[in-house]
């Protein structure tokens, strides 16, 4: 079994090669814009977890993975070209929908502070008043 570090790396990657496979080589217009967020190979590499989004979010989620899941044999012969491993593993395609939490948390951060300053600047321009009396 491969050491973490080399797990890592394996992973890292995989990524890499997927993501540049996806920008450069393949073009297919459903996946326009699709970004590899994550891969996890399994230790034994039998199965790469590609975890991918979209800047649409999950509108677009079954079409990519559809399309991934298509694309699916040209994808690991590429990863053979690039990647020396005694086993190449299998492409699993997930959906993650990390990056459109993240968005979600940023708008609600956004609110609170748009809701809070205008409270906060009304008691510090008081403090400054006060201060220059």
């Amino acid at each position: 079994m491969p050491t973490p570090l080399r797990m890592k790396r394996i992973n890292d990657r995989v990524r890499e090669i997927l993501s540049l496979t996806l920008l450069n080589k393949i073009e297919d217009p459903r996946l326009a814009g699709v970004n590899i967020t994550d891969v996890k190979v399994d230790r034994e590499l039998d199965f790469a977890n590609v975890y991918v989004s979209a800047p649409e979010g999950r509108d677009r989620e079954r079409e990519v993975l559809q399309a991934l899941n298509h694309a699916r044999g040209f994808l690991k012969f590429e990863l053979a070209n690039e990647i020396d491993l005694r086993v190449m593993p299998r492409l699993r395609f997930f959906w993650d929908p990390t990056p459109e939490r993240a968005d979600r948390i940023d708008t609600l951060l956004a609110q609170l502070r748009d809701e809070t300053e205008p409270a906060g600047e009304s008691i510090d321009e008081g403090e400054d008043q006060d201060s220059d009396d």
